[in-house]
C-alpha cells in the first residue's frame, strides 16, 4: 500500500458523500488490520470539509531537528571524549540540544553506548603489556614446531582457596518474579574466615613416556611456584618451566577453566569442617573426564593468540 493511498480513498468517499463511520468501515474491508484508525478518517474527512485537498501533510512548524548538523554531532563528541563519563543530562544543557537530540545523535549518529568497566587483575603498563605479548608469541611458536607433542608433554599446577561457607554469586541470587513485584533483597555476607588451601597437580596424564619426553610445566608467578627453593626442586626433577608473564591469570589454565568450574557447585554451600570440604572436593576430581582436563589446557592457545592480537591487553570472553 502507497503512503498516500488511504488519503486518496478517503477523498474519494468524502467527495460521494460517505459519512467519516461508512468511509472506515469500507476501508477495513479492503485493508484489514492495516486500515487506518477511525480517528485519522475523521481528520482526513474535516480536511477535504475545509478545502484542504492535497493529500500529503503539511509541513510541521517547530524547532528544526539538529541531529543532523555535522557541527552539533562533533559538539556532542567532543564533550563524551573529554568526559567519558558525562550524562545525556548534562550534554543537553548546550545551546540548542534536547535530552531527545542528544541520545540521537549518540546512538544514531556516533554509534556510542554506555558501558560498565569491567574488572581486570590490574591496570598494565606498557612495559608488562609487552611482556605479557612477547611471551605470549614465544609460546605460540614453541607449540607449532609440533602442538600434539607440546600439549602432550604440558603439565600444570595451581593452588586456590576453598572457603567453609562461600557465597552464592550475583548470577546464582536471581529469581524470577512479576513486573510489578518488588525487587528480591538479601543481606551483605562475608565469607567465613574458615578455610583450607588446596593445591593440586591437575591434567597428570597417564601416558607412557612422558617423563621420557620431558616434562614442561606451566605455573603461574605465586611465590610458591617462583622461589628459588621450588625452581631449583623442579628443574631437579628434569621439569622444563614454561615462562609466564606477571599479573596474568587469565592465561594460566586453572584460572580460566579449572577452578571457576570447581567452584561453583560450591557456592552457597555451608561445610561443617575442612574435612567436608576436602570429601567434596576430591568428589568433584574424580567425576571429570581426562577429556575436560585436555580440553581446557588446549584452551591457552585461543589466549596466547588473543593476547597477542589485543597488544598484551587482558583477554575477556566478550572479545
Amino acid at each position: 500500500m502507497e503512503k498516500n493511498e488511504p488519503h486518496g480513498v478517503i477523498k474519494l468517499l468524502h467527495l460521494k458523500g460517505y459519512s467519516a463511520r461508512q468511509i472506515h468501515d469500507e476501508m477495513k474491508i479492503v485493508y484489514g488490520d492495516d486500515c487506518l484508525s477511525h480517528d485519522t478518517v475523521v481528520k482526513w474527512k474535516r480536511n477535504f470539509q475545509t478545502g484542504h485537498m492535497p493529500l500529503t501533510d503539511e509541513p510541521r512548524t517547530g524547532r528544526p531537528s539538529l541531529t543532523n548538523s555535522a557541527t552539533t554531532v562533533n559538539k556532542v563528541e567532543d564533550l563524551i571524549l573529554e568526559d567519558r563519563r558525562v550524562t545525556i543530562h548534562v550534554i543537553k544543557h548546550e545551546p540548542g540540544l534536547s535530552y531527545g537530540s542528544v541520545w540521537k545523535i549518540i546512538h544514531d549518529e556516533l554509534y556510542m553506548s554506555k558501558v560498565s568497566a569491567r574488572w581486570v587483575p590490574r591496570l598494565l603498563t606498557p612495559l608488562q603489556r609487552q611482556t605479557r605479548r612477547d611471551l605470549s608469541r614465544q609460546m605460540l611458536t614453541l607449540l607449532e614446531q609440533d602442538e600434539e607433542d607440546f600439549f602432550g608433554r604440558l603439565v600444570t599446577m595451581d593452588k586456590s582457596w576453598i572457603y567453609l561457607n562461600d557465597l552464592e554469586t550475583k548470577e546464582m541470587s536471581k529469581e524470577w518474579k512479576h513486573t510489578i513485584s518488588p525487587p528480591p533483597k538479601k543481606a551483605k555476607v562475608q565469607k567465613s574466615a574458615g578455610k583450607i588451601m588446596l593445591m593440586r597437580d591437575f591434567l597428570k596424564k597417564k601416558c607412557c613416556g612422558m617423563l621420557t619426553k620431558g616434562v614442561r610445566l606451566l605455573a603461574d608467578n605465586a611465590p610458591a611456584h617462583s622461589s628459588q627453593a621450588a625452581v631449583v626442586e623442579t628443574r631437579r626433577c628434569g621439569y622444563d618451566i614454561l615462562p609466564h608473564p606477571p599479573y596474568s591469570p587469565d592465561l594460566a589454565p586453572s584460572d580460566f577453566f579449572l577452578f571457576p568450574e570447581m567452584k561453583n557447585p560450591l557456592r552457597g554451600r555451608l561445610f561443617g569442617d575442612t574435612d567436608d570440604v576436602i570429601q567434596v572436593v576430591e568428589q568433584w576430581f574424580s567425576t571429570q573426564s581426562e577429556g575436560s582436563y585436555n580440553g581446557g589446557l588446549r584452551k591457552v592457545k585461543k589466549r596466547w593468540e588473543k593476547c597477542g592480537t589485543l597488544d598484551g591487553d587482558y583477554y575477556v570472553e566478550k572479545y
